[in-house]
């Protein structure tokens, strides 16, 4: 067996058996890293990797403990948290990383699993991580949820999170869009919603793909523009014009939406904008304004980040885009995470507030006794792993408490 297959089979064993006898094929992956494998060879070892995986978890623990011993000295030692894979590409100042919920509602222990991962990793090797409140859809705001989440973010993440408000970051958004304009890859369109699905499903170019940079620059100016002469919300959008236009083959990538008009009066910002960026183009931007080096995300989210290197490229950053790993989703069969639904639920008196201890919410299991450390473990015994993860509330408690009696 050739060195680095036995590197492979030896991480695989070794993912097993802290995973109660299931390796994982994305942690094998990250594993390898510290091997000596690039970004790039990923692909040529992927299937090699996903084999061995399988065969591993069909083994006994007793037979991946007594194979492992065999194999462990040829691998690397980790350092640092039990249950955290190296990263890749990590500078002599360390890692920049972030998380970024909407001000929706208060954070929930979903948000907790995943968000701990990428603090537990700025704490592994220095740097900084951003907590990113992401308000710049002025429909789907809940205003308590600014003050909610920043406490939040102080108790979860140790006080080391720099808090940052997308909606501060217009100016930003708007300077990153006129150059996108310029760089001809970016376009606004006046074609019906329903029109523009009809092209993108029949791969035809939108007629308003092809005008001018100067004529794109004056409508986006309308777009701007607060008097009558201004376009109406739903007259025109700010679309990313695609290598491939309508022949992307997948239609997620075909010139997507980069911002709109929206006159939903925010509750922070007023009416002092009337065009909002949308998640990609905010999103993109303030990873390159930050210098993202890292981000870990949940899996759904994999078109989002396709979307976002596409608007590095087209700025000449397509280098600055950041090494990104995803995760699986949590599933818990009899809890509720919706903060949408909690809220009305609360508002119907069903719960007390936020902190009733019936619900599975940051501030109703701070205020039970749990500390933020008991996260923090909870996120380092799973790692970066992209299969889906089914608890029920009794198994998850379980663990959380045995982490918070640690």
């Amino acid at each position: 067996m050739k060195s680095f297959e036995s590197k492979i089979r030896a991480h695989a064993l070794k993912n097993a058996l802290s995973h109660e006898g299931k390796a994982q094929a994305g942690s094998v992956i990250s594993a390898m890293f510290n091997e000596g494998m690039k970004k790039e060879d990923v692909k040529k070892y992927v299937k090699d990797i996903n084999k061995t995986v399988g065969e591993i978890n069909k083994l006994s623990l007793e037979q991946q403990t007594a194979e492992f011993e065999k194999l462990k000295n040829i691998i690397s030692e980790r350092h640092g948290r039990e249950g955290l894979e190296e990263l890749p590409n990590v500078g002599k100042k360390g890692v920049v990383m972030r998380f970024a919920p909407s001000p929706s509602g208060p954070m929930h222990i979903g948000h907790a699993a995943t968000a701990c991962i990428s603090f537990l990793y700025v704490k592994k090797y220095g740097g900084k991580f951003y907590f990113r409140i992401e308000d710049t859809n002025p429909e789907n705001i809940y205003p308590p949820a600014y003050k909610m989440l920043e406490d939040e973010s102080k108790w979860l993440f140790d006080g080391i999170a720099k808090i940052q408000i997308q909606s501060s970051h217009m100016n930003r958004y708007y300077d990153y869009a006129e150059k996108l304009i310029n760089k001809k890859a970016a376009y606004v369109c006046t074609c019906p919603a329903e029109q523009f699905k009809k092209y993108a499903e029949t791969q035809k170019e939108c007629p308003c793909r092809n005008l001018s940079v100067k004529e794109n620059s004056e409508r986006w100016k309308k777009m701007l523009d607060k008097t009558r002469k201004g376009y109406s919300e739903g007259d025109a959008v700010l679309r990313f014009k695609s290598e491939q236009g309508m022949k992307e083959k997948n239609p997620a990538m075909r010139d997507f939406p980069l911002a709109r008009i929206n006159l939903t009066k925010h509750p922070l910002q007023g009416t002092k904008y009337r065009v909002w960026p949308l998640m990609n183009l905010a999103v993109a931007i303030d990873d390159i304004e930050d210098k993202m080096t890292h981000v870990i995300r949940a899996k759904d989210h994999r078109d989002n980040a396709k979307r976002q290197e596409m608007i590095f490229k087209a700025l000449g950053k397509e280098k600055q885009f950041p090494w990104t790993a995803f995760l699986g989703r949590y599933h818990f069969k009899d809890m509720e995470l919706s903060t949408s639904q909690m809220r009305k639920d609360i508002e119907a008196g069903k719960f007390k507030g936020w902190d009733d201890k019936r619900l599975p919410t940051l501030a109703s299991l701070k205020k039970q006794g749990y500390k933020s450390q008991a996260f923090w473990r909870f996120a380092g015994r799973v790692g970066l792993s992209e299969n889906d993860k089914v608890m029920d509330r009794k198994e998850y408690f379980t663990l959380l408490d045995s982490f918070n009696r640690q």
